[in-house]
């Protein structure tokens, strides 16, 4: 995909965009790539590939959902969607919150380079964040963290009531939906929607919508290990 593929799919979903966010579109992908030698962050670096499976896989919610406020991008890794939607929305800012060094020293450079005013990156584990930043966030998104279940213990008890959790899934979303269901209404938030869209290769992308209608409850999110293994299952 050319940056003016990209532009024509961004328009053709109603996404329209400044000029200037396709500079640093093409300004992203080339740090990427750079980096990506050095760090091993993503396995797409080629900037035709990057366009496509990062930027607009990061875009296609944008047509969905309405993101404004205070915004944060758990387990942001190379910055997929937290950089993307930064760049596309100024006047929201955003928190990418990060486990790993390596990785914030990269957005950290990425922000420095396409002139992010609107980003802070934090170097700390979701659970360990929300220590401080419980319920602040109007909207808070994830994309390839882990399974829903797992990632909505991670999320939802940074979104304020009234806000929304979006995860960013591929063609198995509606299932994890559906698994996830008894952790989201256990965390606050009402019965998750299930939006299909694909990318122009036809690939299948699921974005997961789950407003949040309560407070969640003190004892949420746990230390990652009880997370990881006993996640809020339905018995």
């Amino acid at each position: 995909m050319t940056i003016a593929e990209l532009k024509k799919e961004t328009e053709k979903r109603g996404i329209l965009l400044e000029d200037s966010f396709f500079e640093q579109c093409e300004k992203l992908a080339f740090l990427l790539k750079e980096w990506n030698a050095k760090f091993n962050l993503t396995a797409i670096d080629e900037p035709e590939e990057v366009y496509e499976k990062h930027i607009l896989d990061s875009l296609i919610p944008l047509a969905h959902e309405t993101v404004a406020g205070k915004a944060a991008d758990v387990g942001s890794g190379a910055g997929f969607p937290g950089l993307v939607w930064a760049m596309a929305l100024p006047e929201t800012t955003f928190t990418l919150i990060e486990p790993t060094a390596k990785r914030c020293r990269y957005l950290e450079e990425a922000v420095r380079v396409l002139n992010l005013k609107n980003v802070q990156v934090v170097n700390k584990r979701a659970e360990e964040f929300a220590a401080n930043a419980r319920e602040t966030f109007d909207v808070v998104t994830a994309r390839a963290v882990a399974n829903l279940p797992v990632l909505s213990e991670l999320c939802v008890p940074l979104v304020k009531t009234g806000g929304y959790f979006c995860a960013l899934k591929g063609p198995q979303g509606s299932q994890e939906a559906e698994e996830a269901s008894f952790a989201l209404s256990r965390l606050g938030c009402a019965s998750p929607k299930v939006i299909f869209d694909t990318l122009s290769n036809g690939e299948v992308r699921t974005i997961i919508h789950a407003d949040k209608i309560r407070s969640t409850p003190k004892t949420y999110p746990r230390a990652y290990a009880q997370i990881k293994h006993k996640p809020l299952l339905e018995k």
